[in-house]
């Protein structure tokens, strides 16, 4: 060699282990480029179904909004309407002389008049009260009998 002797022996580096390429000694990462972009695939398409089934959810609110708001303007629809008749009735005299009586408002010629709190009640029987009942025919027979006798007319 050069420079050296030959009969010295040759200095050499401490023997190091061989590392053969074994599965059981380095693992392998199970992560492909396939598997990593059906991955980031799912993924994508999992926040597309977020995204979109968000959205459904909201136009299903907004519809359900709107159908509140349709509902609520029927309603006032109609209570404008109630109030409108209800101004063409006060609008009109002989509505505004009757409310006048009640303030004892009326013409010249009207007594006013009120009823005594302390006055007793009309006994049930007095004309014009609830407390009279028509009779009411009592029927004998069933409806069948009925029938028969408007078909056929009476046995004796």
């Amino acid at each position: 060699m050069h420079g050296r002797d030959a009969d010295q022996p040759e200095e050499t580096a401490p023997a190091m282990p061989s590392v053969a390429p074994s599965s059981a000694a380095a693992p392998r990462l199970p992560i492909t480029r396939r598997r990593l972009a059906l991955l980031v695939g799912g993924l994508v398409a999992l926040w597309f179904v977020g995204v979109f089934a968000r959205q459904v959810g909201e136009a299903a609110s907004a519809a359900s909004q709107a159908d509140q708001m349709r509902a609520r303007n029927a309603a006032e629809a109609r209570d404008v309407a109630s109030l409108e008749q209800e101004l063409q009735l006060i609008k009109q005299p002989a509505f505004v002389a009757q409310m006048a009586r009640g303030y004892l408002l009326g013409s010249p010629r009207e007594i006013p008049f009120t009823l005594d709190p302390n006055a007793a009640p009309l006994p049930s029987d007095a004309p014009g009260s609830a407390g009279i009942k028509p009779d009411v025919p009592v029927q004998t027979g069933s409806p069948l009998d009925s029938w028969l006798k408007a078909l056929f007319g009476s046995q004796p």
